[in-house]
């Protein structure tokens, strides 16, 4: 998702109070009860701060705080991009390396108009590759949606696809992208995921509850994840997609991650900090991608971001470039808005997400669902898939229960048990191409990918 509004930079950067930064985080938790627990992280050359609201779990008595281990999805692609990094530093690799180098040579990967893709492409998502692959059917378990997606399955994949866009032309965000430059990492350095992100990066660092595989402290101290609905999911395990999406982590380790990338704290891997971000490709949405970070450019200053989606969590990280602070949100509800605090917290003109407004259902005729239904690609891995059961439309997303949505115009639908609305986008015959989905404020689209 890109954010056009301009970049604040000043001299006199400073954070709002804790009092506001807890005003804006219980007001979500307590009236939009859109969250279960929130934690806030900020940092800069005078320190680090922590607010926090909330509970590790909805009927839990502990509340959330600094050290609370959350799933951080897709922030771990810049870890993974720190892989990428750190190995060109070492001269174990290039950006400019065709993937298949790096890759069992059984291994066949798909090219375009003589050009091979690149481990450069990967990180930034311009290598063609789809979002997610095509053999990615998780009805063995419809709420661990990576569980059971083996490598075998993402090389047979590989294997028969034809790319539809050139290599290096158009940035598409990709978690498959994501999860095939790991694999190449990791078999380029002989080890896992998780012994290779720790060894290179966390441990150097110090950063000692960031994993994949929890030990007993670290699941002691595991948000519990929830839905939409403030229900109680599984977590994810992301085995071919770790690095992708894989890793857990806390503010407080996220915060010391930061001040090795603001300069406050000086480690031997800054230069593949900045390695990862002297790369950079047009997204066309006024902002950049580098090795796996969004970036928005405006007046003297840069907003570096990743934000992160699972079927429990959202994530956030992000930090001025040359103001030096940064900002980590933590949730333990898979909702939007948490990279919206984080964008505001980083820059005031970028509003808060406003409160939900009232609706009103109306009556319509049922058969207009017939060209709604059908299955639609939103934000991350999450399929949006319609029905009609009689004169009532569903929605269901990956990972959750079906939900009922309600006409307050012959395309405009909401549900009453979540803040959520959907604007169907349909061509003359009365047929969906698309829908767009209103969450928490945010306009987000998904295409429709099959009837």
């Amino acid at each position: 998702m890109a954010v056009t509004a301009s970049v604040q930079s000043s001299s006199d950067f400073r954070f709002p109070a804790d009092s506001e930064i807890r005003r804006i985080i219980s007001e979500r938790i307590e009236n939009r009860k859109q969250r279960v627990g929130i934690v806030v992280g900020l940092v800069g050359p005078e320190g680090r701060r922590i607010v926090a609201r909330g509970h590790s779990g909805k009927d839990s008595p502990r509340f959330v705080d600094a050290n609370t281990v959350f799933e951080i999805g897709s922030v771990t692609k810049i870890f993974t991009a720190m892989l990428l990094a750190d190995m060109t530093q070492r001269s174990e690799a290039e950006l400019a390396d065709p993937i298949a180098k790096h890759l069992p040579e059984e291994m066949v990967v798909p090219q375009r108009g003589g050009k091979e893709i690149t481990l450069a492409d990967l990180a930034t998502h311009t290598s063609g590759l789809p979002r997610i692959p095509d053999n990615f059917s998780p009805a063995a378990d419809p709420v661990n949606i990576y569980a059971d997606y083996s490598i075998e399955q993402l090389y047979q994949f590989l294997s028969n696809h034809q790319l539809t866009r050139d290599i290096g032309a158009q940035w598409a965000y990709s978690n498959l992208g994501y999860a095939l430059l790991a694999q190449a990492l990791t078999w380029r350095a002989g080890a896992d995921y998780e012994t290779l992100v720790r060894n290179r990066i966390f441990t150097p660092l110090g950063m000692k509850s960031t994993a994949i595989i929890l030990s007993p402290e670290m699941k002691a101290r595991l948000a519990a994840g929830h839905n939409l609905a403030s229900e109680a999911v599984p977590n994810w395990d992301l085995t071919t997609f770790a690095g992708a999406g894989g890793l857990r982590s806390t503010a407080n380790d996220l915060l010391t991650f930061l001040e090795m990338a603001l300069g406050i704290k000086q480690t031997p891997l800054a230069p593949a900090l900045d390695a990862t971000l002297a790369v950079r490709r047009p997204t066309g949405m006024h902002s950049e991608w580098g090795l796996g970070w969004g970036i928005m450019k405006s007046g003297e200053d840069e907003m570096i971001w990743h934000n992160g989606v699972t079927g429990g969590y959202t994530s956030f990280i992000g930090f001025l470039m040359k103001e030096k602070v940064g900002v980590v949100v933590l949730s333990n509800t898979s909702a939007a808005g948490v990279e919206n605090v984080g964008y505001h917290l980083l820059n005031p003109e970028i509003p808060l997400s406003p409160p939900p407004k009232q609706h009103i259902a109306m009556a319509i005729d049922p058969c207009l669902y017939d060209g709604y239904v059908g299955r639609y690609h939103w934000q991350e891995d999450f399929i949006l898939t319609v029905t009609r059961e009689g004169d009532h439309l569903f929605v269901q997303a990956t990972g959750y229960e079906k939900v009922e949505f309600f006409p307050e115009g012959e395309r405009d639908f909401f549900s009453k048990g979540v803040d959520a609305q959907i604007t169907f986008e349909v061509d003359d015959g009365g047929r969906a191409e698309s829908l767009v989905l209103h969450l928490d404020g945010q306009r987000m689209p998904a295409s429709r990918i099959s009837e």
